[in-house]
């Protein structure tokens, strides 16, 4: 296929409070709020993106604020944990010591598919697992903020695999690689006994910034989505003009999408795969420098020109958020 997707775009979840996620997302993991924005198909609530030093694609994990949203009841047919990439094996060790530090659940440092890795959750219960990059091969990660609260030695690069639970792996398999194009590239043990092998899928340059993790579970309910859970991912599209094939392309297979959609940061498309989790094909550019000062990303509510108008009412809605730091 001549299409090629180049590896994780972005990750979006639902958080129930926003401030309470940025502390948390700046503060501990010390990713930086690169754009306060609100959701635009709900103007009333926040959509926050967070990610390295200039939010470049396959960095940014973001949140769509839900206010008394319930907690996610983890289960089938769902983003089941997404993957933030850091340096080597030793930044695990400086992670394990500094989670305990803020009083984080998290696990102990374990292998998966042939990498080191800690799992942990957020303060809503998010599943996160911190992968280290240090025999990593493929695509490039981010760069952390220098006015990170984390060294940069141990800082977060961006989004590592992203981990699907379904319950028939073949069928969304299928879709992964005759639609989509990504490769079958390797196995490994599920972590839960007597559950089949954990299948990886990549794309484009791979490694752990373009892999996909699809474990089969017949033993789970489905998912209820909320706080703490995934909404959906989105994959790394060059520009508008592959976005428009791509667009023709899943249109070909009847499958029901979005069409085109402008989310002014970056262009995209929403579809559901077989298990009905969310897809979304999202364009490198315009990017998040398009409306702000690369030194004062995330300082100051940025709204789209089509929502320009509404700013007095939208802003009269949202709680602030504190980003004294963020200066």
């Amino acid at each position: 296929m001549s299409l090629t997707l180049k590896g994780l775009h972005h990750v979006s979840a639902l958080t129930a409070r926003a401030p309470e996620n940025f502390k948390f997302y700046t503060e501990v993991l010390g990713l930086r709020l690169i754009k306060k924005t609100v959701n635009q198909d709900d103007v009333s609530v926040y959509h926050l993106f967070y990610g390295d030093e200039a939010g470049n694609p396959g960095t940014e994990v973001t949140f769509f604020e839900i206010p008394n949203a319930g907690r996610n009841r983890d289960g089938n047919n769902s983003i089941s944990a997404l993957s933030l990439r850091v340096p080597d094996d030793k930044a695990l060790e400086y992670w394990t010591q500094r989670l305990a530090e803020f009083q984080v659940e998290h696990d102990e440092i374990q292998d998966r598919g042939g990498r080191k890795t800690l799992a942990f959750r957020d303060h809503e219960g998010q599943r996160l697992i911190l992968v280290s990059d240090e025999h990593n091969q493929g695509v490039a990660g981010g760069k952390p903020w220098d006015k990170s609260p984390v060294p940069a030695a141990y800082g977060i690069l961006g989004l590592g695999p992203v981990h699907l639970t379904v319950p028939a792996a073949e069928s969304s398999a299928k879709v992964l690689v005759d639609l989509l194009g990504f490769r079958r590239k390797s196995t490994y043990p599920s972590l839960v006994a007597g559950q089949p092998d954990v299948i990886v899928f990549e794309t484009g340059e791979g490694g752990s910034g373009a892999e996909l993790h699809l474990e089969e579970r017949t033993d789970l309910p489905q998912e209820r989505l909320g706080r703490g859970g995934v909404h959906h991912v989105a994959f790394r599209v060059d520009n508008e003009e592959e976005l428009k094939q791509w667009i023709g392309r899943i249109s070909s297979y009847s499958l029901p999408n979005s069409g085109f959609v402008d989310r002014f940061y970056f262009r995209s498309l929403y579809f559901r795969e077989p298990s009905g989790i969310l897809f979304e094909l999202a364009t490198d550019g315009p990017g998040f420098a398009t409306d702000e000062d690369i030194e004062h990303l995330g300082e100051s509510l940025a709204l789209p020109p089509f929502l320009e108008d509404k700013r007095p009412q939208i802003e009269a809605h949202l709680k602030p958020l504190d980003t004294r730091q963020q200066g």
